[in-house]
């Protein structure tokens, strides 16, 4: 596992709402969901996106915006035309005034709006996320994103399968959700008004790159320098030097807080205990899990679990 597909691991979609929405031109849907991510996709017609310093983006039939929560966001034809709709949290839809519209603009399987004919066709998909795997991708995204269609050919293959009604169609959804979701990403990542997170560049270190899959993938071996040196076939002084560099911590700096995040997740599961959890994420005792996760995160595993 490489760093990418660790912190991916935790917004993998699980029942994910996904929806077709349909319009015509004048529209404006105001989302207020409160997700704290969603991916859109322009399938037909054009559009805009309103978010964050509420510039509006222009959208084009395949682009692709993803949008980190929970601050509300609006897609329109233009940003004057007045807000027609405002999606709530529990995926329910009113006028602006209040009046419920989920039964009005109810299409068919997935489907939403005010015509079914309409000339703009839209796929919407939100991720319900809180875990601390989830946060450490959440934090190096922008407000929003948008990729154009061109890097993007999963759009068509969603908008084919999103009307379909057939056994086991939702996980069929949830698994080309994050396909598109990773896609994004990726294409992102690589542009050059990207933030780009140094995990993620040092992914294509011949050296960093394999020592940080080797953190990923066996987080419970008792790894040392020395140990993840021998494993990638340098020594320890150049792993250490280098790693450092590209990074931004040693190894066993980003070893301890990969190792606490995936705790803080585990600790949440209902038959987790925190002796199970420790053995999982590499520490020999509860005691030693409880100790470097009070002295990092300031609180103990179970007053943590309590607050989630």
């Amino acid at each position: 596992m490489d760093a990418l597909a660790g912190l991916l691991d935790g917004p993998r979609a699980r029942g994910a709402f996904l929806m077709r929405t349909v319009l015509d031109p004048p529209y404006s849907i105001r989302i207020e969901d409160r997700a704290p991510l969603s991916v859109v996709a322009l399938v037909r017609g054009d559009g805009c996106l309103v978010a964050g310093d509420g510039v509006p983006v222009p959208l084009r039939a395949g682009d692709v915006a993803v949008l980190r929560g929970p601050e509300p966001y609006t897609l329109a034809d233009d940003p004057a035309t007045p807000v027609q709709a405002v999606i709530h949290p529990g995926e329910i839809s009113t006028t602006p005034d209040g009046a419920a519209l989920c039964d009005q603009w109810g299409l068919g399987v997935r489907t939403w709006g005010a015509n079914p004919d309409g000339a703009v066709v839209m796929l919407s998909g939100t991720y319900q996320l809180d875990g601390e795997v989830s946060r450490r991708l959440l934090s190096v995204l922008p407000p929003f994103l948008v990729v154009p269609r061109a890097e993007l050919p999963l759009v068509p293959l969603l908008a084919a399968e999103i009307t379909r009604d057939e056994p086991g169609q939702e996980a069929v959804l949830d698994r080309m959700l994050d396909l598109l979701l990773i896609s994004v990403l990726r294409s992102w990542f690589c542009r050059p008004e990207a933030d780009t997170p140094s995990w993620y560049t040092a992914h294509a270190d011949p050296v960093v790159g394999r020592a940080l899959r080797f953190l990923h993938g066996d987080p419970a071996r008792p790894w040392t320098v020395g140990s993840l040196a021998d494993a990638v076939g340098v020594s320890r002084a150049a792993l250490a030097r280098r790693f450092t560099e590209l990074v931004g911590e040693p190894p066993m700096a980003y070893l301890t807080d990969w190792r606490l995040t995936l705790a803080a997740d585990l600790l949440r599961e209902p038959s987790a205990t925190v002796g199970s959890v420790a053995r999982q994420v590499g520490y020999s005792t509860a005691f030693a899990l409880s100790t470097a996760f009070k002295r990092e995160r300031g609180i103990s595993p179970s007053e943590h679990r309590s607050a989630g």
